[in-house]
């Protein structure tokens, strides 16, 4: 997923695939200046590196503001206060910082009550409940399975070979969602297993959007493009007075071409697909996207599958949930919770679009 114009940002994070950075800089541009050197007046366009991937937050500067819109001070707060708000949300939430709150949970064997802060609980909530509600497809404990297969953040899946049943057995006892409670008076986290493990890749992205946009409204800024590692949120006008367009892209590896092409406004937008990060074996292609449930690679066609949501943080999750559900039982999941939803399936034809009933209030520009 990306916005138009298109830019180069693509990565590949967990068990789903997202956007990638192939330059990482960091600008703040003023009225006149947006995307280090594209012209667009009134917009400011911040873009630096956070959670292991990208951010871009671009803001329609509000005409009622025109007396202050040169001011350096205050467009230089804005990206400061967004840069702290995305550093808390990693230092919170990442698995990399020995230090943060949840590698310090993770390393806990300690099964009773954990105090956490008001942010983790809310994420590990809203994890369990889409856990819950895709009986198991998403699973924020399926960190074990993803290194066995060799799709971890230090694994090379190639190079290794096809996990044993004894393996696979193995790793299924360290996981599943029902083995972990949340409290939220006082916020607390509780593990049935000390040996289980979290891991808020396909969740925590969303959430930092979130807390961008949320941020921006209580500044009184609506019209904006909040974009971390491709978990989008947009509302409001763009530069020319027209909603944000947003580019679903051609689900081919090594390709970069747009498929469709969404107008979005006061919405999330999400992309998961198995495209670009997979393993071939002994004549069998090896899907990155682990069903929780069986401890396997998915197997079915859905190419990729695309999710709106008012939160981003939902929209994150149920990408993944979708991805790992397939085309039909996603697509049937999507219209009995009337979820707008577009997906994209591999045929031997070519591919082929379908959506929900929900989807059909967004327009399709192409």
């Amino acid at each position: 997923m990306k916005f138009l114009p298109t830019s180069d940002f693509r990565s590949e994070t967990g068990a789903h695939t997202r956007a990638f950075v192939r330059f990482i800089v960091f600008c703040v541009i003023a009225v006149g200046l947006v995307g280090c050197g594209t012209k667009e007046p009134d917009v400011l366009h911040y873009t630096g590196a956070t959670m292991g991937t990208y951010y871009s937050i671009k803001i329609k500067w509000p005409e009622r503001y025109a007396a202050r819109k040169n001011s350096p001070q205050d467009t230089k707060q804005l990206g400061n206060d967004i840069a702290r708000i995305l550093s808390q949300v990693d230092h919170t939430m990442s698995t990399y910082q020995a230090d943060s709150e949840l590698s310090r949970f993770n390393a806990s064997p300690n099964t009773d009550w954990f105090p956490v802060s008001q942010d983790l609980h809310a994420v590990v909530h809203e994890a369990l409940y889409i856990s819950r509600l895709t009986d198991g497809a998403f699973d924020i404990t399926v960190g074990p399975l993803v290194n066995l297969w060799g799709f971890g953040p230090s694994e090379n899946a190639s190079q290794q070979p096809v996990p044993s049943e004894a393996d696979l057995h193995s790793a299924m006892a360290r996981i599943g969602y029902e083995k972990l409670a949340a409290r939220s008076t006082p916020p607390a986290l509780r593990k049935e297993n000390p040996k289980l493990y979290l891991d808020l890749s396909a969740i925590a992205k969303g959430f930092a959007v979130d807390k961008v946009a949320e941020y921006l409204e209580e500044k009184r800024l609506t019209d904006y493009l909040v974009d971390v590692g491709g978990e989008l949120r947009a509302k409001g006008k763009n530069a020319i007075g027209k909603p944000w367009r947003i580019a679903i892209e051609k689900p081919v590896a090594g390709g970069r071409d747009i498929h469709r092409v969404i107008a979005v406004d006061d919405y999330a937008v999400a992309t998961s697909g198995d495209y670009r990060n997979f393993f071939d074996q002994d004549g069998k292609r090896y899907s990155h996207t682990i069903d929780p449930r069986t401890g396997k690679p998915v197997t079915h066609n859905l190419a990729s599958v695309t999710v709106l949501d008012p939160q981003a943080m939902r929209a994150d999750a149920l990408a993944t949930a979708l991805s790992v559900l397939g085309p039909e039982a996603g697509y049937e999941f999507a219209e009995r919770e009337n979820i707008p939803v577009w997906l994209i399936t591999k045929t031997k034809e070519g591919f082929q679009d379908r959506s929900s009933s929900g989807f059909a209030e967004f327009p399709v520009l192409n």
